[in-house]
């Protein structure tokens, strides 16, 4: 059965990404860590599915993801994170914005100015 047939399948707990608002390729599309040209290559995740990402959203509706270990944000420079948090809450806040916009998919990503705006904490 071809991808478009059976829909995007979470390579991490094998169900379906039913919803751009949970998925991971998507927000790391929006955030710049994945190219449109790559969007129908690269897995598909829940966001839930990829915790080492996800603990960086940090929003009232979004349940805090922790992560133990080498890669938990607690061990991380405490500036870099605080940039990733920035970056990961404004790109999950802009999937549940285009979720329902009928943009092109070219224009889901922050801009590079955004991203730098949000990096610098303005």
């Amino acid at each position: 059965m071809a991808r478009c047939d059976e829909g995007y399948l979470c390579e991490v707990c094998g169900q379906p990404v039913d919803e751009i608002t949970d998925s991971d390729l998507y927000l790391r599309f929006v955030i710049g860590l994945v190219p449109e040209s790559e969007l129908a290559q690269v897995p598909e995740r829940h966001i839930r599915c990829n915790p080492v990402q996800a603990q960086f959203i940090v929003h009232d509706d979004f349940e805090p993801v922790v992560v133990d270990g080498v890669f938990s944000k607690t061990e991380l420079d405490p500036v870099h994170v605080r940039q990733q948090e920035a970056l990961t809450t404004r790109g999950w806040l802009r999937l549940r914005e285009v979720a329902e916009s009928g943009l092109p998919v070219s224009e889901y990503p922050l801009t590079p100015e955004q991203r730098r705006e949000i990096q610098r904490g303005v």
